[in-house]
């Protein structure tokens, strides 16, 4: 496992020399180090998967003083992490080599910044200690800045950028103290050792819920839903594998890692269940706004990490099993959905679906694309994500049962349905905006796209429709996670058919309910403006603004009155601090 992410390093020290020899190609040969990862990963399948306690696992000592191991551990979680973000990494650095132009000045750093970031990502999902997690994590924040800001010359990247990093940098902080106090309480920092005997307490509790604050903010959920939006100036590429199929699951992986243990923990369910809810909802709420196309998809993307997170976050087998397949169909349809995105503007120039036009005949193979990848997230059969959607309503249906709650799960399980009718109608909204033809409009200016510039979200958006028949197999492999939590009041199970029930119902419903807002987009719209103008709701972004505000003032008002020219005062607060500091620790 160390190799494969040393494998990853090495490819990215090396890319500026390759674009310099082979220019773009440069990025198939760097897909070799995803690829090599992939075919590793299916071959361990068996040992991973085939039973309850199958992991494979790596340790080398690196800082023995302070109980510092270079240890990994890949179980049914890391596992499919691993062919999560190597599988889509590979395919995305293929994309790249057709995405970008002949000779432009930036490929070069922007090739070794993805390909290192596919390291850390490994690194981050493979790390069995919680600080060498850290490390990983931190190192995904610190890429994703320079990825995000690949333009630096635009106000909106380095905006957008540092938006990105600070805010998953005080996530992070805020997560390394409760990774330290787990740490001390258990007197141990390994993944694998705490959440086999997880230690208890007021102090583990508070601990968690520092881990949380690091978790959500990573997956952009509210109130730190803000910076992913802006991270769309980021070319399409980095939104395909960060910000649908790599970082922000960063956060679903680590509840997902750590729910065996510590889902009972006071706070834990409600600040999840309410969150990731809520974000789901005001995600697609959103989205229905939107007319710049990728954008609608980033806050599309919101929306299902809210539902991701509380699927993973409810800490039942039902609802564990949903998320492993939630999270898989996922990075599959939305990541076929940005890159699709990002041969239309490619092709057309544009971007706004009110000057899109025609293009369901015009390109016609990725109007197939398209389709395949949409009715996956908007929860059509046979697709991946309907049999994915199906196995999470019967998870919620469920819920109030599986925790002893009387009669309030079907709150969580009205707020699914909600928010999967949004999806519905936002994704309705992408396919009518990039397809369709608009009355009025005349057809712009086409670079029809090469066989190789389609083949990535070709691949994924058949993995979509292939996945939706392997609800078994599947089913199988990820039982072997699910199995760890208390078994519900019934077994549930990933499937294309679980009869004539309350699930299918649900889903019809949100069908018809999701159309129906699409149909009636402009009293929706209208609606939307009335409320924002009466209502003031909270604004997240807006209050960020107003605190990096007060921070830069008060930075002026401290270096005013103490960085004043004064000899006397300087040496005032030298001797302050050389008394005050040791003597505090004596």
């Amino acid at each position: 496992m160390l190799a494969l992410i040393a494998l990853h390093f090495l490819a990215a020290a090396a890319a500026p020399v390759l674009v310099r020899m082979v220019d773009r190609k440069a990025f198939l040969i760097l897909a070799l180090a995803p690829l090599a990862t992939f075919a590793w990963a299916v071959a361990r399948a068996g040992d991973v998967t085939g039973s309850p306690d199958g992991a494979v696992t790596q340790t080398m000592s690196w800082i023995p003083s302070l109980r510092f191991d270079l240890a990994f551990q890949m179980a049914t979680v890391n596992w499919l992490m691993v062919m999560l973000v190597s599988g889509i990494g590979a395919l995305v650095l293929f994309y790249c080599a057709f995405y970008f132009r002949e000779n432009d000045s930036e490929i070069w750093r922007f090739s070794g910044v993805l390909t290192a970031f596919a390291g850390s990502m490994l690194g981050l999902v493979l790390a069995d200690d919680l600080l060498l997690m850290y490390v990983f994590w931190e190192l995904t924040t610190v890429l994703s800045y320079l990825l995000i800001g690949h333009n630096p010359e635009r106000k909106a990247n380095r905006r957008a950028a540092m938006n990105a990093l600070l805010v998953t940098t005080f996530g992070g902080l805020t997560m390394l103290i409760g990774i330290v106090i787990v740490g001390q309480e258990a007197q141990t920092y390994r993944i694998s050792q705490i959440v086999a005997d997880p230690p208890g307490g007021t102090a583990v509790t508070v601990a968690m819920l520092l881990i949380l604050v690091g978790a959500v903010s990573k997956s952009a959920l509210i109130p730190f839903h803000f910076w992913l939006p802006g991270a769309m100036a980021a070319p399409t590429p980095v939104s395909a594998y960060l910000h649908a199929a790599a970082m922000v699951k960063a956060g679903v992986y680590l509840i997902a890692v750590l729910e065996p243990a510590f889902a009972d923990i006071p706070g834990w369910r409600p600040i999840l269940l309410t969150l990731g809810l809520l974000t789901m909802i005001v995600g697609g709420l959103r989205a229905l706004r939107q007319y710049d196309i990728k954008l609608l998809l980033a806050y599309g993307t919101v929306s299902q990490l809210g539902f991701l997170i509380a699927m993973v976050g409810a800490g039942t087998r039902s609802a564990a099993l949903a998320g492993l397949a939630l999270v898989t169909a996922h990075a599959f349809f939305k990541a076929t959905l940005f890159l699709v995105v990002g041969i239309i503007d490619r092709s057309t120039g544009t971007r706004d679906l009110r000057e899109l036009t025609g293009l369901s005949r015009r390109m016609p193979a990725l109007f197939v694309i398209t389709l395949l990848a949409a009715a996956s997230m908007a929860g059509i059969p046979p697709l991946f994500g309907f049999t994915a959607k199906e196995a999470g309503f019967n998870a919620f249906i469920d819920l109030g049962a599986d925790l002893g709650w009387s009669g309030g799960g079907w709150v969580p399980l009205f707020a699914i349905v909600v928010g999967s009718a949004l999806t519905v109608a936002y994704t309705s909204r992408f396919v009518w905006g990039a397809f369709a033809d608009k009355a009025g409009r005349a057809p712009l200016r086409l670079d029809r796209p090469s066989t190789g510039f389609m083949a990535a979200p070709a691949i994924l958006a058949a993995a979509s429709l292939a996945f939706g028949f392997l609800g078994s197999d599947l089913t199988r492999h990820f039982s072997t996670y699910a199995d760890r939590f208390p078994t519900g009041v019934h077994h549930n199970s990933i499937a294309l058919w679980h009869g004539l029930g309350l699930p299918l119902g649900l889903s019809v419903l949100c069908v018809i309910a999701g159309v129906t807002l699409f149909v009636a987009r402009r009293p929706v719209a209208k609606a939307q403006r009335d409320i924002a103008h009466r209502v003031r709701l909270p604004d997240a972004e807006q209050a960020y603004y107003r605190l990096m505000h007060g921070v830069d003032r008060l930075a002026v008002e401290v270096t005013g009155r103490t960085q004043r020219g004064s000899l006397p005062l300087y040496l005032s607060v030298i001797l302050l601090v050389v008394l005050a500091v040791p003597g505090g620790a004596l």
